[in-house]
């Protein structure tokens, strides 16, 4: 199995991905997006910019949205912003999810050619693993999404470390990964306790390594990618 690695933010040409892919948000895009699965959502609809993201959610029936802004700030208007310990205790049986998200949605739609694609956070990076071993996976790109000018993405680096280690068959500590999350550039904004919209809730949730035990396969359905 062959690895390699794309940051989403970098300017430079990036070179398309035809076999697997894998777009990792930690902090918090698919987080999020395993929380509200857990919780029973039908589906999760990735939708790169708000506007189309309220259109998409006004035609579904009864759904329900989630989304941020840059910076990690609710779109105003939405049901949820993009905090997975404010969605734990809802419940979504049933219900489709519509989001959208500054990173983590737009690596998905950059790469919704590719023969196999995944959302993955730290939460659900061994199912991950398992899911791209079982699908018998010859190349597999990671897609760093949480790197930019003032934030080093470390998160996402470690989960697509751990995800490579599993495939690799190599020994793991999982504490080391977590521990990368939490020190990350973007990680130590939520222990700062200046940011409201950045609870320190969320950083230790997305630290929770293999809390979840699916993986999250983007599909097609249509016009539009769907996560279920």
């Amino acid at each position: 199995m062959k690895f390699s690695r794309i940051f989403l933010n970098r300017l430079q040409n990036q070179a398309d991905v035809a076999d697997t892919v894998v777009v990792i948000d930690v902090l918090r895009s698919f987080t999020t997006a395993a929380v509200a699965l857990a919780n029973g959502a039908a589906a999760i609809y990735p939708v790169e910019g708000v506007a189309a993201a309220q259109v998409l959610a006004g035609r579904i029936a009864g759904a329900r949205s989630v989304g941020a802004v840059g910076g990690g700030d609710p779109v105003p208007g939405f049901d949820f912003g993009n905090s997975p310990a404010a969605l734990l205790p809802v419940d979504l049986r049933g219900q489709p999810v519509v989001m959208s998200t500054a990173a983590g949605v737009r690596g998905l739609q950059r790469y919704r050619q590719a023969r196999r694609l995944y959302a993955a956070s730290l939460v659900c990076a061994r199912a991950t693993a398992e899911a791209i071993r079982a699908a018998g996976a010859e190349e597999v790109c990671f897609v760093i999404t949480g790197e930019w000018v003032d934030r080093d993405g470390d998160e996402d680096i470690a989960c697509a470390d751990y995800i490579e280690a599993l495939l690799c068959g190599q020994p793991v500590e999982t504490d080391v990964f977590a521990e990368r999350v939490r020190n990350s550039d973007f990680g130590r904004r939520f222990t700062a306790g200046t940011w409201p919209n950045l609870p320190l809730a969320d950083l230790d949730l997305c630290a929770e390594v293999d809390r979840f035990d699916f993986a999250m396969p983007v599909l097609h359905d249509g016009e539009h990618l769907v996560i279920r």
